[in-house]
């Protein structure tokens, strides 16, 4: 069961959904369209030594800054870098 970036067409609104199965029908939880788009997301990992068992401050995300920055575009995303 993989976990999928879609974003809404219609509103904008980002989200990462867990799919079952191919059959599913992705609807936005924001506005509730069915005109949503999947996205190429980037793998969760840590450039940086782990100070525990899950990040947290000290350790560095893909682009150079803390997990949870908010410099970073949301889910997925390597601070919105392609």
């Amino acid at each position: 069961m993989p976990l999928y970036d879609f974003l809404c067409a219609d509103c904008g609104h980002l989200a990462e959904v867990l799919v079952f199965s191919e059959r599913t029908t992705i609807h936005c939880a924001r506005c509730g369209s069915g005109n949503v788009k999947k996205l190429m997301s980037a793998h969760s990992s840590l450039s940086g030594t782990a100070s525990g068992a899950m990040p947290g401050p000290g350790d560095t995300a893909c682009c150079g800054s803390s997990p949870g920055h908010a410099g970073c575009a949301g889910p997925g995303s390597c601070c919105g870098k392609a």
